[in-house]
């Protein structure tokens, strides 16, 4: 009895561990976030501005993300706070999108953007030719693990 109560405990600490490192891991090798201010963009470059907020649907205690996001004809910047986590990826989508299944139901009208890799602040460049018309929302999610992290509705800055 004995052995399968200390097999089990060394079980659960193997789990534990593996769990937190797969939480700190992405926090620990984060290179440094780039500096930018979207204050001092002029306001004719901006095409678009939404909200990242932990209060989508799908967002929990693991996975969310707070702050300002801001679209140029050529770039997307972020500041606030996500949550850590391994592999997550900005996309823009022409639905909005607030669930894993609808992420999932409408991934291939989606553009993915790119690599996120830092939890404070990103900047990521858009394609070429992107119609930024065709989209109402960006969308981080963890492709690792198919989890929704958060979402914004994006508007033309003299909507916010």
């Amino acid at each position: 009895m004995k052995r399968v109560i200390l097999l089990c405990t060394h079980l659960a600490a193997l789990f534990s561990g593996f769990m937190l490192g797969i939480y700190i891991l992405p926090i620990l090798i984060q290179p440094d976030s780039p500096e930018f201010n979207t204050k001092t963009l002029p306001t004719e470059q901006i095409s678009m501005v939404g909200e990242f907020s932990k209060d989508r649907e799908d967002s929990d205690f693991f996975h969310w993300g707070e702050g300002k996001i801001t679209v140029t004809h050529n770039s997307v910047m972020f500041i606030g706070e996500l949550a850590p986590g391994p592999d997550y990826k900005l996309y823009l989508s022409p639905t909005y999108i607030e669930t894993e299944s609808d992420f999932n139901t409408h991934k291939a009208d989606m553009l993915r953007i790119g690599d996120i890799k830092t939890f404070d602040r990103f900047l990521l460049s858009l394609p070429e030719n992107t119609d930024l018309a065709q989209y109402t929302t960006a969308i981080v999610w963890c492709e690792t693990f198919g989890e929704f992290i958060t979402s914004a509705r994006l508007f033309p800055p003299s909507d916010t």
